[in-house]
């Protein structure tokens, strides 16, 4: 597994971009990403859809390359960590809480994240109703807990960028959109969709592969 980052400056401190659907910020020591979405495959092989466990499996080995790859003292999950219900996926990701017991895990809670405060407190996550402040930048799940004159990094949306090539030929790619007040991360599931369209005007997408990270 290839990292590769792209250093943005945002008031007054660095934020790292990776192609691993994250975002790493050195000053703090913590690995932000949105949008896992843990449960949604058992959910939908309980309704007789054959999707793979591996999904998963491929979800929490990106995880782990950026816990080895980056000093990670915190892990901060701007909403949707969870998908639906208590399931077997969320007992394969309380054994990865668990070889990683040094870190702590934080949760900003996203529309998806609906099981009871009981279950995050026993797995050890501290949850945020609604928004965290750390100096400068306000953590939300979606814009609605965002403020004009406060610079917002979330989720929600599952950025995407459009890349066409000739004739009918295009392809679709996970993004960061970048405004001047925005940072929104692309879902760290592989197992969402995308959403093409600009959620923020006069904004700068950081589309990504498995071996690079450009600006569109």
């Amino acid at each position: 597994m290839t990292i590769i980052t792209k250093d943005i400056s945002v008031q007054h401190t660095t934020l790292t971009l990776t192609n691993q659907r994250a975002l790493y910020w050195e000053t703090e020591a913590t690995l932000v990403v949105s949008d896992l979405h843990i449960g949604k495959t058992a959910h939908f092989r309980k309704a007789g859809i054959a999707i793979p466990s591996a999904v998963l499996d491929t979800d929490l080995k990106r995880l782990q390359a950026l816990i080895d790859r980056f000093n990670v003292r915190t892990i901060l999950v701007v909403g949707d960590l969870f998908h639906a219900e208590n399931n077997t996926d969320i007992d394969q990701f309380q054994t990865f809480i668990q070889k990683n017991a040094s870190i702590t895990i934080e949760l900003i809670k996203g529309n998806h994240d609906r099981l009871k405060d009981s279950f995050y407190e026993a797995l050890g996550i501290s949850v945020f109703k609604t928004h965290k402040d750390v100096g400068e930048i306000r953590f939300v799940h979606d814009e609605q807990h965002c403020e004009p004159t406060v610079f917002c990094v979330s989720g929600h949306t599952h950025p995407g960028v459009t890349i066409k090539g000739r004739g009918k030929v295009f392809i679709k790619l996970p993004c960061f959109e970048v405004s001047e007040q925005r940072l929104i991360l692309p879902a760290f599931s592989e197992f969402t969709g995308l959403n093409t369209k600009r959620t923020v005007e006069a904004s700068v997408c950081y589309g990504f592969t498995e071996k690079s990270l450009f600006e569109l």
